[in-house]
């Protein structure tokens, strides 16, 4: 399919970002000034003011047609539920947004579908808008909005505490829902169960949370993906976790934090970055979303639902909306258990100050007390504004509430933001103990509602069982622990060297049922713990520098207590050496070589490529190989590396590609002389030119494209002004282009573009040249070219002169979003004469 606009449905972008069936605002109102062709009472309000003065606005088109997870909703086992529940929801949502998006083609117009909840994303004016509205399948047309997290309260305590806690004393409100007597009585600690939160980041290294982070290898390592996600992109670009705000952090100490902190300080957590310092953006909110039904790696890339939390916090929201609802019943239909921030918008008297999500009927809303056992002045009462449900569905302790804090500091704040944790991490403890509830959405309220301690208030009516003012009652999670089915097996034990008889940490405990699987790590002193339904298990243990040892048949039935210790055998150690050789072949320095996922200290590449790591365990690992900048086209690699004598290996390193799959390499520097020129000139300029030939960039096909004097090919539409070259990929336009060498250029009387086509029909090549171009920084002159190749989809960029090998230069190719990108180089010194750099097209 060719188009000669600038993008289609098939370019739309892959990074998960979610909206909502019912997604916000209300209806269209009669002060709303008209849209062209009529208004619509499918268009909220926002939006019509929005675009009325001829302005363009982002919004969200809602279609009506949502999938069934009913499916999903009648599995057993977490992965399995998981896995059901996003198979059904993507495949719909590309079924049904086909007529639309071919729409939105017709357009010109580019867009983001998402699948979670049947919507696309688009940005255009009041016509756009009033004619999507119109469409027979379109349910609602809302604008992009923005979120705050859950305010924070000042406590009446010291803000900053910079000491440690006392090992031995928890935090009153854990001793208040009795979370301490369900670790003494019950063993439980939240063991096996994974639990996350969608805030302002996590400090993965705090001390308190470092432990029982899933990205924490064991061995001073971590791995990321799949554990951590940033799509407002605050964090950097290379995946790693960060909290530039302190509410994540605080939230996750709550829920998972040791020496006291934490109500369920046995659990796994990973978290998603859904704002970007206090106000979460729409995409951001919703990228995580779906993130959590379906983690990625940090690009956003390749989902793996199994790998879902069971249990996802909320501590953010605002106003009376139906926003995110849709994620919500997604959520629940794929077994995560949801708690929401019931907001902080009361005044300890009126009524119905509770805010969206947590005011919305299918989530499950927290308020907020004190010590003293008064229900906090800020705590948000029912009934809720958007359904008319009673709300909160529960209280949990909220004020004066001592955390982790980023800098490995810890924090005493208030707000529903600190209460809702509580609950997380309650039902982390619940499910720990009782198996057979995970991913049993309701039956897991009912039995906090039960166990919760009445409180009688009933001003904004209700009953003294249960109101708008406490929900439920107050937490009790021993209660509800001891209303749970006592079916479950408690399985503990010790793993020890087999030698030494010395406790083994860190082992990882993998135990098996069908599809159910548990995973959890041995303490410092080997021991481990989990709680599991009757059935017949395989025991895996795995550590590093020991044999993995297997036990299978291992059959448990209801109440048994079963001690399962394990001796391993240490493995011998050998050298591991190699040489690393960069994209062409050639030895590479300064490369960082790791044995991934164990404790072997990473080494860097001599200056002829070689290393050496002097002690290695028997086993088969992967060897993470790293070039440190400038990257170029160098990417990373994981070679397969096994080990059972001294070895010797030698990795090369890939192409880099970006998260589309286009890559690229060095290539051999054969010059094109341009032959026509184009009419441009000056310090801005810019000039549309036709293409012999249809060209590709992330799957978009054109037949059209600008060109600018400041050395870029931008396939949207023609922009001026861009003279300050950024990296790549940016938020901020231009967006769909390639920049063979984006600065601020000048082309003056000795300057020129010219662009040529060689070759024959099929095995065409079509160079657009900037010639003696002259640099606004006073550097110099540079002569450099795009070729674009008929035959095989490629382009390359060539450079004849450099002035300062391009130290000012960006060079690279962007998606139509801003969200992908393969950058060669920005403002470094890495250019040459007579140099070719080429550019695969991915498939993706």
């Amino acid at each position: 399919m060719h188009l000669s606009y600038p993008w289609r449905g098939s370019a739309v972008w892959t990074a998960v970002a979610v909206t909502a069936a019912a997604l916000l605002t209300a209806p269209l109102s009669a002060s709303a000034s008209p849209l062209p062709l009529g208004s619509s009472a499918k268009v909220d309000s926002g939006l019509a003011a929005a675009v009325d003065d001829g302005s363009e606005a982002t919004f969200f088109v809602v279609l009506k047609d949502q999938a069934d997870l009913s499916a999903a909703e009648g599995k057993r086992g977490h992965a399995v539920k998981a896995k059901a529940a996003f198979k059904a929801l993507r495949a719909h949502a590309a079924d049904s947004q086909k007529s639309l998006t071919s729409f939105l083609d017709k357009e010109k117009v580019g867009h983001q579908d998402f699948w979670i909840a049947n919507a696309v994303e688009v940005r255009g004016d009041a016509d756009l808008v009033a004619k999507i509205a119109k469409r027979s399948d379109v349910a609602r047309v809302v604008e992009e909005q923005h979120y705050e997290l859950d305010d924070v309260e000042p406590s009446g305590r010291e803000a900053e505490e910079t000491g440690e806690p006392d090992a031995a004393t928890t935090e009153w409100g854990v001793s208040d829902i009795r979370a301490d007597k369900v670790w003494s009585q019950y063993k439980d600690r939240g063991e096996g169960i994974v639990i996350a939160n969608i805030d302002s980041g996590v400090q993965y290294d705090h001390p308190d949370l470092v432990a029982n982070y899933r990205g924490n290898n064991g061995d001073g390592t971590f791995s990321h993906d799949y554990n951590w996600y940033d799509p407002t992109a605050q964090c950097g670009t290379e995946g790693v976790p960060c909290d530039n705000n302190g509410h994540g952090t605080h939230t996750m100490g709550t829920m998972a934090g040791a020496n006291g902190i934490g109500v369920a300080p046995g659990v796994t957590w990973i978290a998603a970055k859904g704002c970007e310092t206090k106000s979460c953006s729409d995409g951001a909110l919703l990228a995580s979303g779906q993130w959590i039904l379906a983690p990625t790696d940090h690009a956003g890339q390749n989902p793996r639902p199994e790998l879902a939390p069971n249990i996802v916090n909320n501590s953010w929201g605002g106003g009376n909306t139906t926003f995110y609802q849709d994620i919500i019943e997604s959520w629940n239909s794929a077994g995560i258990f949801e708690a929401f921030a019931a907001g902080n918008a009361g005044n300890g008297t009126t009524c119905s100050t509770t805010e969206a999500p947590g005011a919305q009927a299918p989530a499950y809303g927290v308020g907020a007390y004190g010590s003293d056992g008064r229900i906090a002045r800020f705590s948000g009462f029912g009934p809720s504004l958007v359904d008319g449900s009673m709300k909160p569905n529960i209280s949990a302790p909220g004020v004066a509430i001592r955390s982790a804090w980023p800098g490995s500091t810890y924090n005493t704040i208030d707000g529903t933001s600190m209460a809702t944790p509580h609950v997380a991490g309650a039902v982390a403890l619940l499910w720990a103990a009782s198996p057979s509830l995970i991913g049993d959405i309701e039956k897991t309220r009912t039995l906090l509602d039960q166990g919760a301690r009445d409180v009688e208030d009933t001003h904004c009516g209700g009953t003294a069982e249960a109101n708008n003012v406490w929900g439920e009652g107050k937490l009790d999670i021993l209660a509800s622990v001891q209303r749970a089915p006592q079916e479950a097996a408690n399985v503990t034990g010790r793993v020890t060297d087999r030698s030494t008889g010395t406790g083994l940490a860190d082992v990882t405990v993998k135990v098996a049922n069908g599809s159910d699987t548990r995973t959890v790590t041995t303490g410092s002193d080997g021991g481990y713990r989990l709680a599991l339904l009757p059935g017949t298990y395989t025991f895996t243990f795995t550590g590093y520098g020991y044999r993995d040892s297997e036990l299978t048949g291992v059959g448990l039935v209801d109440d048994q207590k079963l001690t399962q210790d394990v001796s391993l055998t240490a493995v011998p150690q050998h050298v591991v050496t190699g040489t690393v050789l960069d994209v062409t072949g050639k030895p590479l320095a300064k490369a960082t070589v790791a044995v991934a996922g164990t404790p072997v200290a990473a080494v860097t590449s001599r200056a002829d490529g070689t290393f050496t790591l002097p002690k290695v365990a028997e086993g088969s690992y992967t060897l993470d190989v790293t070039p440190t900048a400038p990257v170029l086209c160098n990417g990373t690699a994981a070679a397969p590396l096994t080990v059972d004598g001294a070895e010797k290996t030698t990795v090369r390193l890939p192409e880099r590609a970006d998260a589309f799959g286009n890559s690229c390499a060095p290539a051999a520097y054969s010059w094109i002389k341009g032959t026509d020129k184009v009419d441009l000139s000056g310090d801005e300029d810019a000039r549309t030119i036709s293409l012999p030939f249809w060209v590709s960039l992330y799957g978009v096909d054109y037949n059209s494209a600008s060109v600018t004097t400041n050395g870029l090919v931008n396939f949207m539409s023609p922009r001026l002004g861009d003279y300050e070259n950024t990296s790549l990929p940016a938020a901020d336009k231009p967006d769909g282009i390639m920049a063979p060498f984006w600065d601020d250029l000048i082309l003056d009387n000795r300057s020129s573009v010219q662009t040529t086509t060689t070759g024959k029909s099929g095995k065409r090549k079509f160079a657009i040249v900037w010639n003696n171009a002259a640099t606004v920084s006073g550097s110099g002159r540079v002569t450099f070219e795009a070729v674009f190749d008929e035959a095989t989809g490629d382009v390359t960029f060539q450079y004849r002169t450099v002035p300062g090998k391009g130290s000012g230069a960006t060079v690279g190719i962007e998606n139509q979003t801003g969200t992908d990108a393969l950058q060669y180089s920005f403002d470094q010194a890495v250019l040459t004469d007579g140099s070719a750099i080429r550019i695969a097209q991915g498939a993706k």
